[in-house]
């Protein structure tokens, strides 16, 4: 696929092919599009089912794939065609101009306009970009799954029987080859998700949280193998970065990376962040006096540590609201939560989701197809699917994410309206034997933010492959239907048909409920601030010029300057900030935060109007999921609210509006 990629891509540029959108399309666009399915699916099978030979062919052929998608974005003969579309009659629809404008931005991005050496340069520093990105991804992976904790079952007081269960049954399945803990009554501690975060916020050993706690936070940094250790490739990274930057003619990586974005500048992103970490900050501080207050009186702790923090947060929340993730685990089993978001997403976008059929590549994934009614006589059209990946496994990424298969597209080859496929996938627990899985309230968040992802990329109408669905869409935009999913969870009307006590069949009771929302904003403040900090770095390394030998004094400013909570100087969160460094957002994290005041305001529409209103879904369908990328995000929104967006629902959300 991709020796007949690299031949179209020249037979776009010969004297036989006329200058003109729609011989582009099937020429090149044909090809482009096949070779991105087949990369993205072994991209895929990479991040999910990871194993030594699946990895070693996959690296043997990224420089290749990366090369051949750096060269055409810098070919001046390419470019020259598509400059020539855009001088030609008026005559594209709104979303091929949309196209055609966002490709000749990407062309100038992609060097198109550097000659000789610089060009050369530029395509070589791609390559190594990817490259680095990759070895990043894998040293973060191996660390995660390389370490492995034996500890006994007294260690573990205060950890749910659930987790217990499957630290024991993970021990049974991979027995420890020395130590100390009778194998008969072992318990095998990792660092994913669904083990690592329950035991800190449980464990009453606190010896055993810091322990966990240091191998976690150390992860790919110099305190771990040398092989694994992702410090110098973040150096490098960000060198590469900042002279992809110059020979752009940018003074730093942030500029470039804001092109594309709805953010205009890194001043404009560092004043919206450090605005909203003055407007947090003494919701943090107090947040942060609560805690030790409490740890103090009630726990004995003098010398709270950010090992204490997700305990001792647990505890008061316990204590002050009288329930625990736990116990409400217990109502969101698995199906009953799957059903429910189905039901939402049915009644509000006039949708049907029912199982479908596709090969798979782990026993536990499924596939669904999206429908819709047609009227009598016809038959459901159908508008998308998607693969759904719940759990964590052994070679599997840690986190969760939506992914494109393919985009919805009416195709110049043949004809047809290509539908869109997505995988959603995420890292929940397993389900014990003769049970079924449990998902935390936040669990549940998680998923419905990804199908928020997955219905901006599946019920999108855009038929043009550059604009359709995500495509597109700016990146400081695109978590709006995410965050926008999640607030679902927080509804009453909702949860009472999303929820199903594992043991009795019972729905979330109302006195539950009222707790659970009277603790929404539980720590609001500590949780802002930290976002921030992610975000603020993000930007710093990438906007200052020299960032690349300052990354830990950068944090460490970063920290003192919005931070509330003190960290250990061994914690080297930076070497295992995925997001920034392998997962496409260097100098973008803001976004979430960006989006989130996108997001609650497009929710303060339901409130308003009716949280299952299927008018005002309608209107969200029609002016936001389904106009995907062919206008700007601000159209979009203001096209749904009437108005420019507001960060007062943000504030008033998250119990911090004045």
């Amino acid at each position: 696929m991709l020796g007949q990629a690299e031949a179209a891509l020249e037979a776009a540029v010969s004297p036989d092919t006329p200058a003109d959108y729609d011989s582009l399309s099937l020429v090149l666009g044909v090809a482009t599009e096949r070779l991105g399915r087949a990369w993205g699916a072994v991209n895929h099978l990479k991040s999910v089912a990871d194993t030594p030979e699946l990895r070693a062919a996959f690296n043997a052929m990224l420089p290749k794939v990366t090369e051949f998608y750096t060269r055409p974005g810098a070919d001046e003969r390419r470019y020259a065609r598509y400059k020539a579309i855009a001088a030609g009659p008026a005559t594209l629809s709104a979303p091929r101009k949309q196209v055609l404008a966002h490709s000749l931005r990407d062309f100038v991005l992609s060097g198109a306009e550097l000659q000789g050496p610089a060009k050369d340069r530029y395509t070589a520093i791609q390559e190594r970009r990817a490259a680095l990105s990759q070895q990043f991804s894998e040293h973060v992976l191996d660390a995660t799954d390389g370490f492995a904790l034996y500890v006994s079952s007294t260690d573990l007081d205060g950890v749910p029987d659930d987790v217990k269960a499957a630290t024991a049954a993970a021990a049974q399945a991979k027995p420890a080859t020395a130590g100390s803990v009778d194998p008969a009554q072992a318990h095998r501690l990792s660092l994913h998700m669904p083990v690592y975060l329950p035991v800190m916020q449980y464990a009453s050993n606190r010896g055993l949280r810091e322990q966990l706690y240091r191998a976690y936070v150390t992860r790919a940094s110099e305190f771990g193998p040398p092989e694994r250790d992702n410090s110098a490739v973040i150096t490098e990274l960000l060198q590469l970065r900042q002279e992809e930057a110059e020979l752009l003619g940018y003074a730093n990586a942030a500029e470039v990376s804001l092109v594309p974005k709805m953010a205009k500048n890194p001043a404009e992103v560092t004043t919206f962040l450090r605005d909203l970490a003055r407007r947090a900050k003494p919701y943090a501080e107090r947040d942060l006096a609560e805690l030790r207050e409490f740890a103090a009186s009630e726990l004995g702790l003098h010398d709270l540590q950010s090992w204490d923090l997700p305990f001792v947060s647990e505890k008061l929340k316990e204590a002050r609201y009288a329930f625990s993730d736990q116990e409400v685990k217990r109502y969101f089993t698995e199906p009953t939560v799957l059903a429910g978001l189905f039901r939402i997403i049915e009644t509000l976008f006039d949708v049907s989701i029912r199982p479908g059929k596709a090969e798979v590549w782990h026993e536990s994934v499924r596939f669904f197809d999206i429908e819709r009614t047609r009227g009598s006589g016809l038959p459901p059209q159908l508008i998308g699917q998607f693969f759904l990946d719940p759990y964590a496994r052994q070679g599997k990424r840690p986190g969760a994410w939506m992914d494109d298969v393919r985009s919805r597209w009416q195709r110049p080859d043949t004809k047809q309206l290509q539908t869109p496929v997505a995988h959603l996938v995420c890292n929940f627990s397993p389900p014990a034997p003769g049970q079924p899985a449990l998902l935390t309230h936040d669990e549940v968040q998680t998923l419905f933010h990804e199908f928020g992802h997955g219905l901006h990329h599946m019920l999108t109408q855009v038929d043009e492959l550059g604009v359709s669905g995500i495509s597109g869409v700016e990146w400081d935009a695109v978590e709006l239907p995410s965050q926008f999913m999640e607030n679902f969870c927080w509804e009453w009307e909702v949860l009472t048909h999303m929820t199903a006590h594992v043991d009795t069949g019972a729905p979330l009771s109302r006195e539950l409920f009222d707790k659970m929302t009277a603790a929404k904003n539980f720590q609001s403040g500590l949780q802002t601030l930290r976002q921030v900090e992610f975000a603020l770095f993000d930007m710093r390394i990438h906007a200052e010029a020299g960032s690349a030998t300052r990354v830990q004094a950068i944090l460490d400013e970063v920290r003192a300057e919005v931070g509330v909570v003190p960290v250990p100087g061994f914690n080297r969160f930076q070497t295992s900030f995925s997001h920034i460094f392998a997962g496409g957002y260097s100098a973008g994290y803001y976004s979430y935060k960006w989006a989130e005041v996108l997001s609650a305001d497009a929710w303060s529409a339901f409130e308003e109007e009716g949280v299952l209103n299927p008018a005002t879904g309608r209107r969200y369908r029609e002016q936001i999921l389904e106009a995907g990328g062919a206008r700007d995000a601000i159209d979009n929104f203001k096209a749904f609210r009437g108005r420019e967006p507001s960060i007062d629902a943000l504030l008033r959300h998250q119990g911090m509006a004045s």
